[in-house]
């Protein structure tokens, strides 16, 4: 069972949105949803801190996607947003690693993504910290990513298209969250191929951080 760093919990469900900046969903070419949308990973695809991201031989480009990644602590189903924080257990920074080859394939074939996303190490996470008192604070928080040394990504919660916890009413819509549950919150622009031999640092304010190597 995958654990949650610095929380006592394991991972449950990973629930991804994608295009949640508009500036990432114009970089891609995508029309900037009204509504979020959704995919899942794996929990196979969970790696930690001072591990590695496997490039797959299937692939010939493999991207790093930047994210705020947000862990469920209490069972909920249809959560108004206005109580969305009570559920929070906590916060940390994560990679939405995507085959983006794969990727398009799949969109042009009208199929899922959910290869292209979730090959194991696809989901690198960081140590988590409990969230801000302040409810308020979710709307603007900083986080970064360098690629040996170079800042590839940059980003603020203030620009998402749909906040966190607008994001936790409309999961919990749907599904029932549970303690354990990964959201991976959408990425900034910036994103860009990995290689082989990469160094990545991503940081979440001054709270947390992940260093993972690509192999």
């Amino acid at each position: 069972m995958k654990k949650i760093p610095g929380l006592e919990l394991s991972v449950q469900n990973i629930f991804c949105i994608g295009r949640n900046y508009a500036e990432h969903a114009k970089e891609l070419g995508n029309a900037v949803p009204a509504e979020p949308v959704v995919f899942l990973k794996p929990t196979s695809a969970i790696c930690y801190d001072g591990e590695f991201i496997e490039l797959p031989r299937q692939s010939n480009r493999v991207d790093h996607e930047l994210e705020v990644v947000v862990a469920i602590g209490r069972k909920g189903k249809n959560i108004p947003a206005g109580e969305a924080h009570g559920y929070i257990a906590g916060l940390g920074i994560g990679i939405d690693v995507t085959a983006r080859d794969l990727q398009e394939k799949a969109k042009e074939t009208k199929m899922t993504w959910d290869l292209s996303k979730g090959f194991d190490t696809f989901a690198p996470i960081s140590s988590f910290i409990l969230p801000p008192s302040d409810p308020a604070r979710l709307m603007n928080l900083k986080f970064d990513l360098n690629v040996n040394g170079v800042l590839r990504q940059q980003g603020t919660t203030a620009d998402m298209l749909h906040s966190i916890p607008k994001i936790i009413e409309y999961l919990s819509q749907a599904f029932t969250l549970s303690p354990g549950d990964l959201i991976f919150t959408g990425t900034p622009k910036g994103v860009a191929p990995l290689k082989s031999g990469d160094q990545c640092v991503a940081r979440l304010e001054d709270w947390t951080e992940l260093r993972i190597q690509v192999r």
